[in-house]
């Protein structure tokens, strides 16, 4: 059976098809159903999970996963940054979770939650029909005179006239020195995968490679459940993920007036920043806040060269600062590390030796002697694989092999121009293959923050408005 977007003629009214479910491409489809006027378009969200705006973030159920930023800045209506936190209150949502409130008045909810509000929101237009959700896997995506088609796990092709791309990036590749422990029954390359943890014992000596969000998010999740071992926390540069501001603070200094067209400029002019918030009794927080808030005008204004220079050396600095974890995680991790449990290295993975389970590791220190320790479980948390996205499914491969995707030149996901088109192999945006979501930070800049995912998502959906408008207007 055949739906009204599916092929078989001539299409009636237009069609978006927009894969990937997260909160990238249901915003969009939020977003672009509501602002269209006159016929409105069909919209096909393809996300094998079961309901709209979960993605890989918010379909969590581990009660220990909290959302990093405080609810009144989580909201799917940029313009309405405290619609999730009235949410809440309407629904009374966080009844059964008294942790979610902290002593500053600030609410940090579980992650399921902040899903099931987006779902919530998507649920009106799934029910009339302005949004269609298609329960499938794309497999394969071809382009066919002036129709995109895609193709599904459920054998089905649908014909669209825009189409687009709001998959997540990749799982973390796994480091080469820890290939050895493929088949391991306790080494863990993708912890986001249900049950991913179920194999490490309450007793298990725990390393952990890779030492951001993640890494926290394991730490609470294992604690939760009884884990007392002792766990070693790996990153080649130490660092841990900042916690938030200890009151609040309105973002502090300025950063457009001039334009920057140098990476070593702008961390300088950060850093300057910071001296001037700590002389005026500030934290640091506010500043990486204005830059955050100014992140697009900064990162455009920098040479592909200074973007990569960013991407190479300064990145892990801003992301621990800028990606900050909840304060219940913050609470676990200093409990771990004040009792001698947990231990924070700046190292990298050298000999890997397995001998039965237990698992020897040569840790390789920065400005020290190596390390000899033996453990029981490894999990890799090193981060997506954000060079990776165009290998890492089928469809995405093939669309690069035809030249209508590249990755964009600082690695951090696909190329697309200022209006999010995709850009192909000889340089020219393609105004009907859209990226949405984190996968076009390498144009825009900052773009992994709930707050800036939205923010991107309505600005996709009004792109789509505009063609679509556009194209009715044709004779």
């Amino acid at each position: 059976m055949k739906s009204p977007h599916e092929t078989g003629g001539d299409l009636r009214q237009p069609v978006v098809a927009i894969v990937g479910g997260g909160i990238s491409g249901a915003g969009v489809a939020y977003h672009l159903a509501r602002s269209t006027t006159g016929q409105p378009p069909e919209v096909v969200v393809f996300e094998p999970r079961q309901e709209l705006g979960r993605g890989l973030a918010y379909d969590t159920t581990d009660p220990a996963h909290r959302i990093n930023v405080p609810a009144a800045r989580m909201s799917l209506l940029p313009d309405q940054p405290e619609d999730f936190l009235e949410w809440i209150a309407r629904n009374d949502a966080v009844a059964d979770d008294p942790e979610a409130h902290r002593p500053d008045g600030n609410l940090f909810p579980r992650r399921h939650v902040f899903g099931t509000y987006i779902a919530a929101a998507l649920h009106p237009l799934l029910e009339n029909g302005a949004v269609h959700h298609r329960r499938a896997v794309v497999t394969d995506v071809r382009r066919e005179g002036r129709h995109w088609q895609i193709f599904d796990s459920h054998g089905s092709r649908t014909a669209a006239d825009f189409l687009v791309i709001a998959t997540s990036h990749p799982a973390p590749s796994t480091p080469v020195a820890l290939r050895p422990l493929q088949g391991h029954p306790r080494f863990v390359t993708d912890s986001t995968a249900a049950g991913a943890l179920d194999p490490v014992r309450p007793d298990d000596r725990l390393l952990i490679v890779g030492n951001g969000l993640t890494a926290a998010d394991i730490v609470a999740s294992l604690a939760r459940t009884g884990h007392r071992g002792p766990i070693t926390s790996i990153s080649r540069r130490g660092l841990r993920s900042r916690g938030h501001a200890p009151y609040p603070q309105d973002p502090f200094g300025e950063f457009e007036a001039a334009p920057v067209h140098s990476a070593t400029v702008l961390l300088r002019s950060v850093r300057q920043t910071i001296e001037a918030a700590k002389a005026a009794g500030l934290t640091w927080h506010p500043v990486i806040d204005q830059v955050r808030g100014h992140g697009h005008a900064l990162w455009k204004n920098l040479p592909i060269a200074e973007r990569c220079r960013i991407v190479r050396h300064v990145r892990p600095y801003w992301d621990v600062h800028r990606f900050r974890i909840a304060p219940q995680v913050e609470e676990v991790l200093e409990r771990a590390i004040a009792q001698g449990r947990m231990e924070v290295l700046a190292a990298s993975v050298g000999r890997v030796e397995r001998e039965g389970e237990v698992i020897n590791v040569e840790l390789k220190r920065r400005r020290a002697l190596p390390l000899q320790k033996s453990y029981d479980a490894v999990v890799v948390t090193t981060g997506p694989a954000h060079g990776g996205i165009l290998e890492s499914q089928a469809w995405l491969a093939r669309l690069r092999d035809q030249s209508h995707l590249q990755l964009d030149p600082a690695g951090l996901g696909i190329a697309c121009s200022e209006q999010s088109e995709a850009v192909a192999a000889d340089g020219r945006p393609d105004p009907s293959l859209l990226i949405s979501g984190p996968l076009a930070r390498g144009t825009f800049g900052e773009l992994m923050g709930l707050p800036q995912i939205t923010e991107h998502a309505a600005f996709v959906a009004a792109e789509l408005a505009k063609r679509l408008t556009a194209g009715s207007q044709r004779p």
